[in-house]
């Protein structure tokens, strides 16, 4: 038997684990785990009826996602990239930025407490106790926020804190590019 031909299946082989670590690095969304793909960038934000956070009883629907361009901020008591995101998160809301809290899978005494503590940057919070508002726009975890435009599409989503580096260099100049469009 010809020995040339039993590097065949080898290199067969080695072809195959080529193709699937390509295939997976694609998957992945490359080496920056903050850049995952959204289907519903480029859609409305999924209709939903949820509780405000601090006002049970009082219901929001997704009409609250039009009007202005804002954030979507999703957050939880039990994160700790969260924690560290709020300070930041205040600040921007100080200089004027729109923000809507999205309260994940959390224990909602705690995370009232939480900003009564630390500071309110949010002109809605709502209450996603179940996560099904979370599962629907695909949050993997918390902190995760979407740049919503004046029309309540969904144009961006950042996996990962909100912080001065990443504010600064990708979501400000789209935030602001949302704001003069939705001047006309």
């Amino acid at each position: 038997m010809n020995k040339k031909l039993l590097f065949i299946p080898l290199i067969f082989f080695l072809a195959l684990v080529v193709m699937f670590m390509i295939q997976l690095n694609k998957n992945a969304g490359g080496d920056d785990p903050t850049k995952l793909e959204s289907v519903l960038v480029g859609k409305p934000v999924p209709e939903f009826k949820l509780e405000d956070l601090v006002e049970a009883g009082k219901l929001y629907e997704q009409d609250i996602f039009t009007g202005e361009p804002l954030l979507l901020n999703v957050w939880a008591t039990w994160c700790p990239t969260c924690y560290a995101e709020h300070t930041y998160l205040n600040e921007l809301a100080s200089e004027g930025v729109k923000i809507i809290g999205l309260n994940y899978k959390d224990d909602r005494l705690k995370a009232v407490r939480w900003l009564n503590e630390l500071g309110n940057p949010y002109i809605h919070s709502l209450f996603d106790g179940n996560g099904m508002l979370g599962m629907d726009l695909g949050v993997y975890g918390a902190p995760e926020t979407f740049l919503i435009d004046a029309q309540g599409i969904i144009r961006y989503r950042h996996v990962g804190d909100v912080n001065d580096r990443n504010w600064n260099d990708t979501l400000k100049p789209m935030y602001d590019a949302m704001l003069e469009e939705a001047k006309g």
